[in-house]
């Protein structure tokens, strides 16, 4: 009969907390400026249906990624949603776009899209704070670059920013990751690469304009621009947490590192609320 009873609680309990689990959407949205349809993974927290509005993070992926690489990924994701209550969007970034709206190629505009279009169409669908109190941005390794790429150049829109991995300094690698088809080659355009890379971004902040966020693994190929980055904003007063520990450019750092960004944004969004 013991034994019976202990089956009888666990399986109550394991019922119990699959009922309470955060609610991940495909949805497609619309780009004007693309003329396209554009997918993007939505999660919401358990209480959504019954709770009031809600504060956004918009998680970007990396490059070669899509849409669903985080919710694929990042197994604890789901769980910070609901421990956060928060919403996240992770939009599509076309596997190399850099969130740039390219000059080089117009059929990319993914700063529009995704600091506009998308957040219009997000607030328009769920239940969102709108305003940039109760909106945030991250991503990891191309998307920890457009997080803070975008927060800069749309402070209006975002008021907290962070960044995993990020490559916060895209002129160190002219020839990877199909930068060079999103601004035109270095060595042709280098007026194009010098104004659209975050590391020269900074004369853009004001002290205490944005809450940052930039986390980077001693082991990354991206750790010494972090550094750099971070080294500027001390050098101009901007004020950002700067996490740094062992570990390599991979799912098994930025799985981790969500969770501290995603509780970051958290503290942002209820600090808005007290004053």
């Amino acid at each position: 009969m013991n034994a019976l009873r202990t089956f009888l609680i666990i399986s109550l309990l394991s019922l119990a907390s699959l009922s309470h689990a955060a609610k991940i959407d495909t949805v497609s949205t619309y780009s004007p400026s693309m003329k396209k349809t554009i997918k993007a993974v939505i999660m919401t927290p358990d209480s959504y249906t019954l709770g009031s509005e809600l504060p956004v993070v918009y998680l970007l992926h990396g490059y070669s990624g899509n849409y669903s690489d985080w919710a694929k990924k990042a197994p604890n994701l789901a769980q910070s949603v609901d421990a956060q209550q928060l919403i996240i969007v992770c939009p599509d970034g076309n596997y190399g776009s850099w969130y740039f709206d390219s000059p080089a190629d117009p059929s990319f505009k993914y700063e529009t899209y995704v600091a506009s279009e998308l957040v219009s169409w997000v607030d328009t669908h769920y239940k969102t704070i709108k305003n940039r109190q109760a909106r945030a941005i991250t991503g990891l390794s191309m998307g920890g670059h457009g997080a803070l790429y975008l927060a800069f150049r749309h402070q209006d829109v975002f008021g907290a920013a962070g960044s995993m991995s990020g490559g916060v300094d895209i002129r160190p690698f002219p020839n990877n990751w199909d930068m060079a088809k999103r601004l035109g080659p270095y060595a042709q355009f280098p007026e194009r690469w010098e104004q659209n890379t975050v590391i020269n971004l900074l004369h853009l902040l004001t002290p205490g304009a944005l809450s940052l966020i930039v986390d980077c693994g001693t082991d990354d190929f991206f750790f010494r621009v972090n550094n750099n980055l971070h080294d500027k904003l001390l050098e101009r007063n901007i004020a950002h947490d700067y996490i740094t520990r062992p570990g390599a450019h991979n799912w098994n750092y930025w799985a981790n590192a969500v969770t501290y960004q995603l509780l970051f944004m958290r503290q942002y969004f209820d600090k808005q609320k007290r004053e």
